[in-house]
């Protein structure tokens, strides 16, 4: 085995252990992923079907959401501030680019929160929705789950007036004029309100699919075994044809070279023939 062929073949493994690096980063990444959507599907399963609460039992006033009382349910008592209503548009809702409908609800003890009340879908013959349900006037109890606010678009995109980008939940409250009575923490899914009054698209309970996040690592694992297995192919291929061709070049018998001496004799007996 010669210096060439060595280092071409310690150039091969570099480049599996590169790539089963790599390939191990990718496995570690989705690992955490599944990791975090099973802390969520955790999450809905234990707080999702809890009995309602009042809520300052969860939210005191001053007091920011905590993350893991997120899908509890809360009441409200107070009353809708229709005339701040706005429409969080692009949401893909029912196969369509969909707008959510977000009231600011007064509770009784002064403090102002999101509620979103479901989903309308786009006009007939404009972008913006046909009709939107207005929520019920006068004193009213909404029932809903709590929900953390959104970031803002990273995109910086903006909104024409009386829609939003993001449910970003601060951004919201100087829009509506709310900043110090505002809760800025989260929002209100809503499922139910009394009195009832005609309201949009309820909006889907969460999907309790796990994703394909656990499947994906396991993949890249098997990638980086692969990517060995074929390197150690390479290597035993090329080994295996030097040795046929090794084989081959010592059973082809060797020619006996002719020396100047023969071809005097066989000049000889040519003349020897013409006489």
């Amino acid at each position: 085995m010669n210096r060439r062929t060595v280092l071409r073949w310690s150039g091969y493994v570099a480049v599996a252990v590169v790539f089963a690096i790599a390939c191990v980063m990718l496995s570690n990444w989705q690992f955490a992923r599944s990791a975090e959507r099973e802390a969520e599907l955790a999450l809905v399963a234990g707080n999702y079907d809890r009995d309602p609460v009042d809520l300052a039992e969860l939210i005191a006033p001053g007091a920011a959401f905590d993350p893991s009382d997120e899908w509890r349910t809360v009441t409200l008592r107070g009353e809708y501030l229709a005339e701040d209503t706005l429409l969080v548009r692009n949401r893909p809702r029912g196969g369509t680019s969909a707008f959510e409908v977000l009231v600011p609800f007064r509770t009784d003890d002064g403090r102002v929160v999101i509620v979103d009340r479901g989903w309308v879908p786009p006009g007939r013959d404009q972008p913006e929705p046909d009709a939107v349900p207005a929520p019920p006037t006068g004193t009213a109890t909404v029932t809903g789950r709590l929900q953390p606010g959104e970031m803002s678009a990273r995109d910086g995109r903006s909104a024409p007036e009386g829609q939003v980008a993001t449910i970003d939940l601060p951004l919201i409250a100087a829009a509506i004029g709310e900043e110090s009575a505002a809760v800025t923490s989260a929002y209100v899914l809503m499922t139910d309100e009394d009195p009832a009054a005609e309201r949009p698209n309820a909006l889907e309970p969460p999907s309790e699919d796990p994703g394909p996040h656990l499947s994906y690592a396991i993949q890249w694992i098997l990638f980086a075994v692969m990517g060995f297995a074929f390197i150690w192919y390479m290597i035993r291929t090329e080994v295996a044809h030097r040795r046929e061709d090794a084989e081959s070049g010592e059973s082809v018998p060797r020619r006996r070279k002719t020396g100047r001496r023969d071809r005097d004799m066989e000049a000889e007996d040519e003349l020897l023939d013409v006489r």
